[in-house]
């Protein structure tokens, strides 16, 4: 199967005026559900009947298009990573292999909790204007602050990152402590992003002092820049997963991870660092 950057596979959205479209932002029209077949004009070379039959009836939750073309500038998934082997795994790989080969655009987020339908526009608004703030600078310039670190006026009226999309997550941890459903109120965190892989992030809190609820949240993102570090956005992500984990599932959730096995997951971790971009920052976390 062959790569190309022609543009020219990709397919432009309907001219409706954009009565089909979900949302606009920053000029960019998003629609929701697509199949790969609605993304490309046909069958591109190197891609075999087979392959292409396959891939053309994956969807993808939701479609950024250009402001002046209408053609896709990403397609998004949002949901749970596959199980390795299986056919939602191979179906995934196929579909990816095809996207590269037209030059399409991609970004996975992997998550069993999160949703494109009711976590999908935040995040594509974020990401959006996440990478339209990293192109306002020149080279000639001081780099400006990231957009993740831009202070302002939290939801609780502290100061602090205000595209922290965890925000809302961890005042309400600080509530659900003072409310005795935790017995911390910290939500931690760590992110990583696999040289062979995709960026990954992990974030905690505590219902009790022996056990913790966890999420974790992947980023795979394919000829696709997300504005902002994308393991720190996958992080941000895995907050936001246990927000609404906090709203949902009682302290004594079955689910919950001890503290101990988190600990030993970590440093599992921390063993690993030759595999991560950047090595692993995260040591003090493996003592517990």
């Amino acid at each position: 199967m062959t790569s190309s950057d022609d543009r020219g596979w990709l397919r432009a959205m309907p001219a409706d005026g954009g009565r089909d479209a979900l949302f606009d932002r920053a000029g960019h029209r998003v629609y929701g559900t697509r199949r790969l077949s609605e993304l490309v004009q046909g069958r591109p070379p190197g891609v075999t009947g087979s392959q292409w039959g396959s891939a053309s009836r994956t969807s993808f939750d939701l479609v950024v298009c250009a402001p002046d073309t209408q053609r896709p500038v990403v397609a998004v998934t949002i949901g749970p990573v596959p199980l390795p082997g299986s056919a939602e795994q191979r179906a995934e790989r196929l579909t990816d292999a095809v996207s590269a080969a037209v030059g399409l655009p991609v970004l996975r987020i992997g998550s069993p909790t999160l949703r494109a339908a009711d976590h999908g526009r935040r995040l594509i608004e974020y990401v959006l204007d996440a990478r339209a703030y990293a192109a306002g600078g020149t080279g000639d310039e001081a780099a400006p602050v990231g957009f993740r670190d831009i202070l302002g006026r939290l939801p609780d009226g502290r100061t602090g990152p205000v595209n922290d999309l965890g925000a809302l997550a961890r005042t309400a941890a600080v509530e659900a402590y003072v409310a005795g459903r935790l017995a911390d109120p910290i939500v931690r965190g760590l992110h990583v992003h696999w040289t062979e892989g995709p960026a990954q992030g992990w974030s905690w809190v505590q219902p009790r002092l022996d056990s913790c609820l966890v999420e974790r949240v992947s980023i795979t993102a394919q000829r696709f820049s997300c504005g902002v570090d994308a393991a720190r956005l996958a992080e941000d992500l895995a907050t936001v997963a246990v927000g609404e984990r906090l709203r949902a599932a009682p302290p004594d959730s079955p689910d919950l991870l001890a503290r101990v096995d988190l600990t030993a997951e970590i440093a599992a971790l921390s063993r690993r660092r030759d595999e991560l971009v950047g090595g692993f920052a995260f040591d003090h976390l493996c003592a517990d």
